[in-house]
């Protein structure tokens, strides 16, 4: 048996590789494979720090029984979802027609055509509490396959027409905050901090909308979180979420997009102890050698030759450093990066903290040198490895807020250029932002491919990012097309956000953003304390030398047109909607 995943990119795809499963990495041959041999193929889906993964793949793939039975009646596909992002998009909202529980591991049948017509998440080996064993599912498929073909494929094609209706559509931005964050605070769970029952997701996007309404809702949420078990007492960093509604007995990944996300809110709201530890889980364990940022670190640790859930995490630092390190996902990946370098670049200004910026600063060239390409952005690479996954939106989005960030933080204009030119390679005539050379060709040739979902789980999704940087690129340019591209972009988001804001944080700070007037702070220094005092203001927009300020001109960011000062002195300038009173000049103390 051929053995397809061992030289893989992904490190989730690489631990399968050893299975007795007949594994195939995503891509049009598997789908070929299954139309000569009239078979159906199971997609499973999950990603390398996903604790039930690791479970069912120890439980169901590495049984050499049903790894037979699979390899004779289907074609198995794996698929790391953090690399093929919108391959796990389409099958996930295939999935939601069979199962209102999704999650990962995704285990997704399809036609040789790739029509789901049955899906779920995690089977265990045997029947528990009324879920059928992996075994029973099989058994289940295949017997459709074989004995109501017809009906298969009727269901197949039914929910690719589904899918491929449009979405509910309003020109109308949400306008009525106040109702929002109301709708908000009814979800909030008063006891415990948070959103909701169990299991409880720090859904950071929503937070960060909160901070910048100055919303006290944010800050009792966050400072439940960061005295919950969900934080690390040792080393600062958040767990992905918890099982429990007090925030308990977390799932003990940590993921780059969450610690990246609540270190600018910890910033923004003053809680440097707390932003410190995050910095310092992001720079000291989640950093590579490379400058780049990994995406995870596992939730399972070997103990006496076996993976535990958790452990690790139990121990202080003494016990800690006894014991192997649960393993990173190496993974650089360009939009999560993106949110580290602005993450960083953000909260090091805020909290003076130089060496965040720096390390912000070699993640992005990282990403500029071998993630930036002339004709379209890399979207994950390992150890020098480029994946053969298509960028997304996000990371298009993503990475050019970051650049943006950094910008501000360090005055260097090249930045600003280079995020520039990733949100002009998504423009098009007239119609919403697309990224070049179109998104997943297999997708695309099954006629399978589903519209950029507009809601915000986790992180920003895809349109929510690139409306976020297009609105950075208006402020500092004044160019209207920035922010009408900003406005078409969370155009679709806008019935998630009237009904259910928890679900769309990012496109809600975006709709705010676009709600009130743009106030701009430009502090014009040649003093290094004047303006790292000045980065200190979360309402400064950009402190920056005169020269920079020429560069920035020179650049096209008309923001900082005639911006000067003069020698000895710092010049401020405090504008709304471009418009500027007078600068007021107040000399260096010597």
């Amino acid at each position: 048996m051929p053995n397809r995943l061992r030289e893989a990119a992904s490190p989730y795809l690489r631990s399968h590789a050893d299975n007795p499963v007949d594994w195939w990495p995503w891509g049009p041959e598997p789908f070929e494979e299954a139309a000569r041999r009239d078979v159906p193929v199971m997609v499973s889906i999950g990603y390398s720090t996903c604790h039930w993964c690791h479970v069912m793949a120890r439980e169901s793939f590495s049984d050499p029984e049903i790894a037979e039975y699979l390899n004779t009646n289907a074609v198995s596909i794996k698929v790391d979802r953090e690399e093929n992002v919108e391959v796990d998009a389409s099958y996930l909202a295939a999935a939601g027609a069979f199962t209102p529980n999704l999650g990962w591991p995704l285990t997704v049948f399809v036609t040789p055509q790739g029509r789901a017509f049955f899906a779920g998440t995690y089977f265990p080996p045997q029947p528990v509490q009324g879920h059928p064993s992996f075994r029973q599912v099989l058994d289940a498929v295949f017997a459709a396959w074989r004995d109501r073909r017809e009906e298969v494929e009727r269901n197949g094609r039914a929910i690719v027409e589904a899918l491929s209706q449009p979405r509910e559509a309003s020109t109308d931005l949400v306008t009525d905050f106040a109702t929002v964050q109301s709708q908000l605070a009814q979800v909030e769970d008063h006891e415990f901090g948070g959103f909701g029952t169990a299991p409880k997701f720090p859904v950071a996007p929503v937070l960060r909308f909160l901070v910048d309404q100055g919303d006290a809702l944010a800050e009792r949420t966050l400072d439940a979180m960061a005295s919950s078990a969900l934080r690390d007492p040792v080393d600062g960093g958040f767990f992905r979420y918890s099982t429990q509604r007090d925030w308990s007995e977390p799932h003990y990944e940590r993921m780059l997009y969450d610690n990246a996300q609540l270190l600018a809110c910890y910033a923004l709201l003053g809680r440097t102890e707390i932003a410190d530890g995050i910095a310092s889980f992001l720079i000291g364990t989640l950093q590579q050698p490379s400058g780049g940022f990994a995406s995870a670190q596992d939730s399972e640790s070997v103990v006496d030759g076996r993976r535990v859930e958790g452990f690790y995490y139990t121990l202080d630092a003494a016990s800690r450093s006894r014991l192997e390190a649960p393993p990173l996902d190496g993974k650089i990946l360009t939009g999560w990066n993106g949110l580290a370098i602005g993450a960083l670049s953000l909260a090091g200004s805020l909290v003076g903290r130089s060496e965040w910026v720096d390390s912000a600063r070699r993640a992005a060239e990282i990403l500029l040198e071998h993630h930036v390409r002339a004709d379209q952005l890399v979207h994950s690479s390992i150890d020098n490895t480029i994946a053969r996954a298509p960028a997304t939106l996000d990371d298009y989005g993503l990475l050019a807020s970051g650049l943006i960030e950094l910008a501000r933080a360090t005055g260097e204009v090249r930045y600003a250029v280079a995020a520039r030119s990733l949100i002009d390679a998504l423009r098009t005539d007239g119609e919403a932002l697309q990224v070049p050379g179109g998104g997943d060709p297999v997708l695309a040739a099954q006629g399978v491919v589903v519209a950029p979902d507009p809601s915000d789980g986790a992180l920003p999704s895809g349109p929510s990012a690139v409306a976020s940087a297009c609105l950075d690129l208006y402020e500092l340019t004044g160019d209207r097309v920035y922010r009408d591209a900003a406005a078409m972009a969370v155009t679709p988001a806008v019935p998630i956000a009237a009904s259910s804001p928890i679900s769309a944080g990012a496109a809600l700070a975006v709709m705010a953003r676009l709600a009130r007037p743009l106030h701009h702070v430009i502090v014009v220094t040649d003093s290094a304390d004047a303006a790292a005092a000045a980065r200190r203001d979360p309402a400064t927009t950009s402190a920056l030398s005169a020269a920079a300020a020429l560069e920035f001109t020179s650049a096209g960011f008309e923001l900082f047109a005639g911006r000067t000062t003069t020698p000895g002195a710092t010049t401020t300038y405090d504008c709304e909607d471009f418009v500027c009173q007078l600068p007021v000049v107040t000399p260096d103390v010597a």
